[in-house]
């Protein structure tokens, strides 16, 4: 978790990170080593705003440039999971108990080839695929599916107006 802001509550302040292609469909990675998919996300630094840290986690996660993205919408607050207790590090101080996360909406502008999922010493990532807008939340951990459907209903309309 390194040098996460973590809140009185036991929460860690953190970024989501929601890529859509001109087709509306979501970039979805895997977790490198294992079977899980999931949204970028990483941890906010204490000198960093959310929008900072949603910049360094898109190049350190996907290989992204903010010139490669057009900031499409935000989350107007944070949206709060809790950790199932089994991974939960008891003897870390501060302890944290989950995340609250600022999730944002992003459009892809560059082309789908500068994704690189290993651009960084340590890799989050090792495959990706396009899904879907409601997709993730069929395939997501059930810990996060709470805030998965809550950010993806704030952020809906950004991407897809309503018609009329």
């Amino acid at each position: 978790m390194g040098n996460s802001v973590i809140d009185r509550e036991g929460f860690r302040a953190n970024v989501g990170i929601i890529l859509c292609n001109d087709k509306g469909r979501l970039l979805w990675a895997r977790r490198i080593g294992q079977k899980s998919w999931q949204f970028p996300q990483g941890g906010i630094q204490p000198d960093e705003t959310a929008e900072e840290a949603l910049y360094r986690e898109l190049k350190e996660e996907v290989g992204l440039e903010p010139e490669d993205v057009e900031l499409v919408g935000q989350t107007k607050g944070w949206l709060r999971y809790r950790l199932p207790k089994r991974f939960i590090r008891y003897r870390s101080q501060p302890l944290c108990v989950g995340q609250k996360q600022r999730w944002f909406m992003l459009r892809l502008i560059g082309g789908e080839e500068r994704v690189q999922l290993d651009l960084s010493g340590d890799p989050e990532f090792d495959d990706w695929r396009w899904v879907e807008y409601w997709k993730p939340l069929d395939e997501i951990v059930f810990f996060k599916r709470r805030v998965y459907e809550r950010a993806l209903k704030e952020l809906e309309g950004l991407l897809f107006p309503a018609q009329g």
